[in-house]
């Protein structure tokens, strides 16, 4: 990625809704150079997609939860993994060192939204236990890193 690339990239992280003359405008190349260029970008798995942000509780999921999932001796993780992505109040799931080997973020409605949430992760084949926080609030979230620097 060149300075071009990261210009481009940044410029789309604030507005993913630019339009190619906008971003050329930005960037001083024209339209069909910086379609080529955006097309790489995609291609090379810098750009993953495009999305709409939502605010949760204006879609009734005013609860946020880290769940840590502990795994047995003989799970599979891959097949935890799998099961995991089929859960649907699962935002985000990373994979982590530590005494967990899943932690997750879920979103759900209520305490009782998030206690089923919990017990249908316990009935994984391969999940011995999870730890759940409950976020009282959201300061921030979804920041954007900022693009290092060519060396």
């Amino acid at each position: 990625m060149d300075a071009v690339d990261r210009t481009l990239v940044e410029a789309l992280r604030a507005n993913g809704r630019a339009t190619y003359a906008e971003l050329a405008r930005l960037v001083g190349l024209s339209g069909p150079s910086v379609t080529d260029r955006i097309n790489r970008l995609e291609q090379a798995g810098v750009i993953t997609g495009y999305r709409a942000a939502v605010d949760p509780s204006t879609l009734g999921l005013g609860v946020t939860a880290l769940i840590g999932v502990l795994l047995s001796d003989a799970a599979d993780l891959d097949d935890v993994a799998r099961r995991l992505k089929d859960v649907p109040e699962i935002e985000d799931c990373w994979f982590v060192a530590g005494e967990e080997s899943f932690v997750l973020k879920v979103r759900v409605g209520d305490p009782v939204g998030l206690e089923k949430i919990i017990g249908r992760l316990g009935r994984i084949r391969g999940v011995a236990r999870t730890r759940t926080t409950i976020a009282l609030s959201t300061k921030w979230e979804a920041r954007q890193i900022p693009i290092p620097a060519e060396d």
